[in-house]
């Protein structure tokens, strides 16, 4: 207190030190700007206003004290986090208290990976199945470590082992060691590093950079004024949805826009502000298939079949149907499609006139006569047109009048060859293969009612998702 008084504390700012600490689980928490107040920081402090908008700023260290001293003060008002040192006890009761990882910044003892295997012999032959328990181990443990350990537990008759090595991934939630932060140190800290084993320096650097690092979003890129996309209209679950995209120059989707006007100004007002959030999102870098991947699947009325569009045909949800559409538009995931826009036209297998059409001209378009019909049949059954051999042949009759006046009939016939292309007989290839190859699956061509795709399958007397694994409710 002496010494805060000195660099400018009053009674009252020790006394909100002194509250703040109580609730605490470092003293930087305590000496902050928002302990304090702006006002008594940069007026009675000294310090600058920019300073304090730093996050990296330290008010213990602006102020003079060295690092020992903050550790000090730092154990004596928040604790060590750790019954190591205490006056109290005994060095030969620690071990009673050891727990998996070493506690607090300057702990040392821990749970041997022998103890933790003992510990799960003891009760497995009381046990009938495994136990669920991790061994935790150092992160200094090598690959003989790892093997003495399961060698271990086969010898006492454990069932099964789980090992976590501490500190082998970056999202750990809880650690052993703790780098230093002052510059100063950095002679120090190299001469740490260098002196421990390898998987020890790539938990500690791994540490490092998980404390250092400062995620910055990237500039936002703004859509030019005059922009392209298009309008989807379509009706889920008896609800009409507008959809409308926005695009950069190169073709990427920037922006969206989703209209339902006759849900209420309520529901109306929360998807325009969903959308408007999904478009700044996009804008500032967040990749389409995040989205996706998040909003895809979700369920919640309004959902069922849905009208008006060309690929997809079920959605669980309004957000469901936006992303598949948007998925399927701008990423080709074809894979969130029920049905391709190509194959619920007549001339499926073709690709237009001019595609299709031969050399001469003719022999496409009678090509294309007869294999549209295959396609929105399945097969040709007319008896004045028949496919035999890449041969067109029509028949016809007409009545004529012969030499004595008297009726008779004429018949003619004509012959046309038909010069169907590889590309058509590829297609319709591929077409009738995706249709043995589902019926060999046993798809009954019913949606399923979790995640929207055909790939239902008979079980017994109801029906199996392929895709998700839903059932139609009996099995």
């Amino acid at each position: 207190h002496t010494r805060l008084r000195a660099r400018g504390f009053t009674e009252e700012a020790i006394q909100k030190i002194e509250s703040a600490l109580q609730a605490a689980y470092d003293i930087k928490f305590a000496f902050n700007r928002w302990t304090l107040g702006d006002e008594f920081c940069t007026k009675k402090l000294g310090i600058p206003g920019d300073r304090l908008e730093d996050p990296a700023f330290d008010m213990l260290t602006a102020l003079g004290f060295t690092r020992a001293e903050i550790d000090a003060a730092n154990i004596y008002c928040c604790g060590a986090m750790t019954l190591e040192g205490a006056p109290i006890l005994r060095p030969e009761h620690l071990n009673v208290f050891d727990c998996a990882n070493p506690c607090g910044r300057t702990g040392k003892r821990a749970l041997s990976v022998d103890s933790h295997i003992r510990m799960m012999a003891a009760a497995q032959s009381f046990i009938s199945g495994a136990i669920s328990k991790t061994i935790n181990m150092p992160h200094a443990a090598t690959i003989e470590d790892c093997a003495e350990a399961y060698r271990l537990s086969w010898r006492l008759g454990v069932k099964a082992t789980a090992l976590y090595r501490d500190g082998s991934k970056l999202s750990q939630p809880l650690s052993s060691g703790v780098l230093a932060d002052e510059p100063e140190d950095a002679a120090e800290i190299v001469e740490e590093l260098v002196a421990k084993p390898a998987p020890q320096r790539a938990q500690m650097v791994a540490e490092k950079i998980i404390e250092r690092v400062i995620e910055r979003a990237q500039e936002r890129r703004r859509l030019p004024h005059r922009r392209k996309g298009y309008t989807q209209k379509a009706i889920v679950g008896g609800h009409k949805v507008y959809l409308r995209t926005g695009e950069y120059e190169d073709g990427k989707l920037g922006e969206i826009f989703v209209d339902m006007h006759k849900e209420g100004a309520a529901f109306r007002s929360l998807m325009n502000n969903f959308a408007i959030a999904i478009s700044i999102g996009l804008q500032y870098g967040v990749p389409l298939e995040e989205f996706v991947d998040a909003f895809t699947f979700t369920r919640f009325e309004p959902s069922g079949a849905v009208q008006g569009n060309d690929a997809v045909k079920m959605a669980t949800s309004v957000l469901d149907y936006i992303f598949r559409e948007i998925a399927i538009s701008y990423l080709g995931r074809t894979d969130l499609a029920h049905a391709q826009p190509e194959d619920v036209t007549p001339d499926t297998v073709g690709r237009g006139v001019e595609a299709d059409r031969g050399p001469g001209g003719g022999a496409g378009m009678a090509s294309e006569a007869v294999l549209k019909r295959v396609t929105s049949t399945g097969y040709v059954r007319n008896s004045f047109l028949v496919l035999r051999g890449g041969v067109e042949a029509s028949t016809s009759q007409a009545m004529a009048t012969g030499t004595h006046g008297a009726p008779v009939t004429v018949t003619t016939t004509r012959v046309e060859a038909v010069a169907v292309s590889a590309e058509i007989t590829d297609a319709v290839d591929a077409r009738l293969d995706r249709i043995r190859t589902a019926r060999m699956k046993g798809y009954e061509g019913d949606p399923c009612p979790e995640c929207a795709n055909f790939t239902m399958v008979r079980n017994g007397t109801c029906l199996k998702c392929d895709t998700c694994g839903g059932t139609s409710g009996c099995s």
